[in-house]
């Protein structure tokens, strides 16, 4: 008989000592995920693929730049990219190459940068390349993940072109209207 009331106890001390830690896990997840105070802005990781063709005289030497942004016009500007750590992305195996020595934007290669800037609020719609130099450059595609927030991350932007030198060359898919001709872009102009 003995054993059968301590056996409700012990089972009731359970359940409050369950309720009370729930409670407790309940209010410290939504301190945790409080909004950031208006004029508070935070910073994003983007990881930025690029790949270069495997065409004859496709890679480059020369500065490259790139700007991306969703739309309500955050804008990302990263100039030469060539300076930042590079990763090579081995195609046929998804594991990254840390020990060859790497130049970026070589023939038949992928390239994986990373950039700390300002968050975008929408996901990533436009993406422009700038080629500041001699040589010529033809890059596959180039595509942007933000590593806190998978849904504002980018498709791919596909070039498969030589770039133009010394301009802002890409794609644009934030603002478009169906007409009977087709989309509409509205055009972007970068200084």
């Amino acid at each position: 008989m003995k054993c059968n009331f301590i056996s409700p106890i012990i089972l009731f001390i359970i359940v409050v000592i369950h309720v009370v830690i729930s409670k407790h896990l309940a209010m410290a997840s939504r301190v945790m995920t409080l909004p950031l105070h208006p004029n508070e802005k935070r910073n994003c990781t983007y990881a930025i693929t690029i790949q270069t063709t495997c065409t004859k005289g496709a890679d480059t030497s020369n500065h490259v730049s790139i700007r991306f942004g969703d739309s309500n016009s955050n804008d990302i500007l990263v100039h030469h990219l060539n300076s930042k750590p590079v990763k090579r992305l081995e195609p046929l195996e998804p594991q990254v190459l840390d020990d060859v020595p790497i130049i970026p934007f070589q023939a038949c290669t992928i390239d994986q940068f990373e950039h700390t800037s300002k968050c975008v609020e929408l996901p990533v719609c436009y993406l422009y390349l700038k080629l500041t130099g001699d040589d010529d450059w033809r890059p596959g595609f180039a595509q942007i993940r933000v590593l806190e927030g998978q849904h504002l991350s980018s498709n791919a932007f596909y070039f498969r072109r030589y770039l133009p030198r010394n301009v802002w060359h890409g794609v644009d898919v934030c603002d478009t209207t169906s007409t009977p001709f087709g989309l509409k872009h509205k055009r972007k102009v970068f200084e």
